[in-house]
């Protein structure tokens, strides 16, 4: 039909907002195709052209899963095909579900759905997508706006608040062609009044410094993902990142992306980071160091950040990634690593109430890998963290658009926070990020090099740092749960409602 062939449509024009496209105007777009699909629709269809929409959004925008899968996992061609395309059927589920919701909650008027109703439930299916089962907040469609006026909500509803705003503007434009002459001018002055408003919020300094400017040096290694285990290579990578920080000894802070260290914690301790941190507390230096931690009381793997130098620490990541480091519900899916061969796939998740780690004189908020696209997690250690620290190996990616991608959610998690983002990785994207969520400084991927830059520590609180998702998220659900009961409440059992039928 006409209108499943909109949403699908829909679906695969919304990654064309996203780095590292950067079309914007791309996800009102899509919105606005998948809100005409889903008007009075019945919940059934609604929910079919939803999965529609996220068969083209992921199946497009997360592509690189096949990469990851077959040119680094070891799956070969088919089992990485078939693994990627389960993959997309079933994130496809979450704006199917926002279609069902959308039509359960329909409130019989046109264009209050579609400016209430729809952007209100495809950001709450947005919300659960990001913590249910284990989490996946690719593509988003937040982070699309970094780069315009609606980012300056970002700081005071983070970014399902961009989300929904977006989706807003999609519902609003709706509107406007659905309302009759004389109602158009109130969806056209909400129109600008969202966007003014947003772009008003920008010039808004929600934090303040808590010191004296810094510089701080990132190592990018570009060690090859294939050769980077393999015992023989090891000393190798070490030497790289060990020759690449003598370079840098006038830093106050030197990072090192994830895993930076192909060895556990406990064989370099007492030889190679003990000469390194000897090192860096007389060149007055601290060095955060990515390197995988064993706990031999506990029996336990962790993927960790070390903390050298002047000061010592450990951070244990928390949120793991599903099949790279951990098997979720292993007695039905531990098939997945007989096709994949994944190294250190079996770490433990580390404990939720970890404290902030101190390098530079500053507490930080540090964070590996993936952790940095969830938003409510980047806020476990503010407001007392004065900046954030990101160490991550995006390159199981490989040269693909997720790289991209990546960044572009690193820099939303500054700007909701107020704080500078320092990202260091393996084979790219290393930046330094304003708390502006701005790109200040960046190395160019697949090469070795280095990002320094001078960075403030900064304090307070912005909005969404006191608040978190909390009033998004239940004013969503308040709102549908409200028109649901106005529609199925006893009285509305006899009022007719125009729907298609389901196919």
């Amino acid at each position: 039909m006409p209108y499943d062939a909109l949403a699908l449509a829909g679906g695969w024009l919304l990654p064309l907002a996203f780095a590292p496209f950067d079309f914007p105007a791309c996800a009102v777009v899509a919105l606005f195709l998948l809100f005409v699909a889903w008007s009075q629709a019945s919940p059934g269809r609604a929910f079919l052209r939803g999965y529609l929409f996220g068969l083209g959004q992921f199946g497009f925008g997360a592509s690189w899963i096949y990469i990851s899968m077959h040119d680094y996992g070891g799956a070969s061609a088919a089992e990485a095909g078939g693994l990627t395309l389960l993959f997309t059927l079933f994130w496809a589920l979450y704006p199917g579900f926002a279609g069902w919701l959308a039509a359960r909650c329909y409130s019989g008027h046109p264009a209050f759905s579609a400016s209430v109703v729809f952007p209100a439930a495809y950001t709450l299916a947005d919300w659960l997508r990001s913590w249910f089962p284990t989490g996946f907040p690719w593509l988003q469609v937040g982070y699309s706006q970094i780069d315009t006026p609606l980012a300056g909500l970002a700081p005071v509803l983070g970014s399902y608040g961009v989300g929904w705003a977006t989706a807003l503007l999609a519902g609003l434009t709706l509107a406007l062609v659905r309302l009759r002459r004389p109602q158009r001018p109130v969806a056209a002055v909400s129109l600008i009044v969202l966007v003014g408003a947003s772009a008003a919020l920008q010039r808004v300094d929600w934090t303040r410094p808590a010191g004296a400017p810094f510089k701080a040096t990132l190592l990018q290694g570009n060690i090859p993902e294939q050769i980077k285990w393999q015992p023989e290579f090891q000393r190798q990578a070490l030497e790289t990142y060990l020759g690449m920080t003598r370079e840098h000894w006038g830093s106050p802070l030197i990072v090192w992306p994830e895993t930076a260290v192909p060895a556990f914690y406990q064989q370099v301790e007492t030889t190679v980071l003990a000469d390194l941190s000897e090192e860096a507390r007389r060149h007055g230096t601290d060095l955060l160091v990515g390197i995988p931690f064993y706990d031999r009381t506990l029996d336990r793997y962790y993927n960790s950040v070390a903390v050298l130098g002047r000061t010592a620490g450990f951070y244990f990541k928390r949120h793991l990634v599903p099949f790279g480091e951990y098997v979720p519900l292993r007695p039905v899916l531990g098939w997945v690593l007989d096709i994949l061969q994944i190294p250190l796939s079996d770490f433990a998740p580390g404990s939720a109430d970890q404290p902030p780690l101190v390098a530079a004189g500053y507490p930080l908020g540090a964070s590996i890998c993936y952790e940095d696209t969830f938003g409510h997690e980047s806020l476990a250690n503010l407001p007392d963290a004065t900046y954030l620290v990101n160490v991550t190996n995006d390159g199981w990616f490989g040269d693909s658009i997720a790289t991209h991608q990546h960044v572009q959610m690193a820099r939303m998690r500054a700007l909701e926070t107020g704080r500078y983002m320092l990202r260091a990785t393996n084979t790219g994207i290393t930046a330094i990020i304003t708390p502006k969520g701005a790109v200040a400084a960046t190395a160019p991927p697949f090469q070795k090099a280095q990002v320094s830059g001078t960075i403030t520590p900064m304090q307070g609180s912005t909005p969404y740092i006191l608040w978190g998702d909390v009033p998004t998220v239940a004013g969503f659900c308040a709102l549908l749960g409200g028109l649901a009961w106005w529609r199925y409440r006893p009285a509305a059992a006899l009022e007719p409602r125009a729907t298609e039928h389901d196919a």
